[in-house]
């Protein structure tokens, strides 16, 4: 179908163009939040002398969060409005981003993994209000392309906390490798510790501020109430009609899948990258590379070195994203959702092998290249998912929120391959891609049906 004559911000007369801008700005912060967080699992393995299996704990708590507080914010958005659930989660989202700060204090583990909860169920909130507030801000036809283009800003935020998480943190922890951390002393660990928390915390602090403004923002601007206008049915009625719809219940399923490998593949990249490049002579472009990020590219790759330079390579991969999904909202006018799904997912299966079978920087380029091939899906899947829904919408958002947990259940699972060392005589950091080539099956499997429906 052709939807090139279709508007996409406005209807019946009404422009949602401030309103849609505003609530685009969202995603853009729950997109800093999820990127500057991806590498910190690595960050606090070293910080705490942790394992990675331990140090993935920050994805469950963060990723759990999303989960816990899904149906409870479909409930509040139920009874009150798109944008009461909007500031709810900004408020959430700064307080848990400001309770790093007590976190750093105590000097343990885990206030941290609280301060990711409490962030996260206000990122719960900002998911499960703004994304059906966007498919409601136009015409029923263009609602998947809409959400794809605000989608779009996600990486962007995205890119920028990959960027604080390299230039503020990450290049400004001490430089000292896990192994000589290992031999430290109690006194000597525990001085190191404080003072790379205390870098770790600042840029948290920093978007806590921000978070601030942005809420009274939206909290001063008159906003559609067109989505909040339906008649609530019951809770259990609503559930049944949502999942006696073939396309939302394996939407849900395809959707826990989709983020699950997301989460791997930008998580791990660090310790897939690190693999390959230590030890290695950087060449031309990984120089060029190193040298943006204010790292010297003279002899042999260290550990901190490779480290760099794989976060410098994931940054590149969010680049492929942002631009294949500005790409892919372009496309839409013209393909069917569906099918562009189920041929974007073949692609990540294909590059997912590689990953697992190329042992040396090609591998690590296939890596790179899966962001391209995911940067339709999630809101593609989420489009379709709740294609048709009406008032529904709101519980079902919750649904498909509630299944980002495959990002909390999968990556610890990769983690644990990863521990092992070697897996059949193969890299165990090789190995583990197995799992979102696993998803990308699954995904592949939905786009195909819902092609065909």
């Amino acid at each position: 179908m052709n939807y090139n004559k279709t508007p996409i911000l406005s209807k019946d007369g009404v422009s949602y163009v401030i309103p849609f801008v505003l609530i685009t700005f969202c995603f853009a912060l729950w997109g800093f939040a999820n990127d500057i967080t991806n590498p910190m699992v690595k960050a606090f393995s070293k910080i705490f002398r942790m394992s990675v299996t331990d140090g993935a704990l920050v994805q469950v708590a963060f990723y759990g969060g999303y989960f816990a507080m899904a149906i409870p914010a479909a409930l509040f958005i139920r009874k009150f409005s798109y944008k009461s659930g909007v500031l709810v989660g900004l408020g959430l989202y700064a307080l848990g981003a400001f309770l790093f700060w007590p976190a750093e204090m105590t000097g343990s583990y885990y206030p941290f993994l609280i301060a990711y909860f409490i962030m996260t169920c206000g990122l719960s909130f900002l998911e499960t209000s703004c994304n059906p507030f966007i498919l409601s801000m136009g015409p029923d036809e263009t609602a998947t392309r809409r959400l794809n283009l605000a989608q779009s800003f996600n990486p962007c935020g995205s890119l920028l906390g990959m960027f604080v998480a390299m230039n503020f943190i990450q290049n400004r922890l001490d430089p000292m490798s896990s192994a000589e951390r290992a031999l430290l002393s109690p006194e000597e660990f525990e001085v190191l510790k404080h003072s790379d928390l205390s870098i770790l915390i600042a840029p948290y602090l920093a978007i806590a501020l921000v978070i601030a403004v942005i809420f009274i923002v939206i909290l001063l601007t008159r906003m559609p109430k067109n989505a909040d206008s339906g008649v609530n049915t019951g809770f259990v009625p609503a559930v049944k009609r949502l999942f006696a719809r073939k396309h939302y219940r394996e939407g849900v399923l395809a959707q826990f899948f989709y983020v699950g490998a997301q989460i791997m593949c930008w998580t791990f990249i660090i310790q897939y990258g690190t693999r390959v490049l230590v030890g290695t002579m950087p060449n031309g472009f990984e120089q060029g590379i190193l040298s943006m990020l204010g790292q010297s590219s003279d002899g042999i790759l260290s550990e901190k070195s490779a480290e760099v330079l794989s976060q410098g390579y994931n940054i590149i991969a969010m680049l492929f994203f942002v631009l294949s999904r500005f790409i892919c909202t372009y496309l839409l006018k013209y393909l069917r959702p569906g099918r562009m799904l189920a041929a974007f997912a073949l692609g990540g299966i294909l590059l997912s092998a590689g990953v697992i079978l190329l042992q040396g920087r090609a591998g690590l380029y296939c890596l790179v290249a899966i962001s391209i091939c995911m940067s339709l899906m999630f809101p593609t899947i989420y489009g379709i998912a709740l294609e048709g829904t009406g008032e529904d919408a709101k519980l079902g958002s919750a649904g498909l929120i509630m299944a980002i947990l495959g990002g909390s259940i999968l990556p610890p699972l990769q983690a644990a391959i990863i521990d092992a060392g070697t897996v059949l005589s193969m890299p165990a950091v090789n190995v583990s891609f197995i799992l979102p080539l696993i998803c990308f099956v699954v995904i592949s499997i939905y786009g195909m049906r819902m092609s065909r429906a």
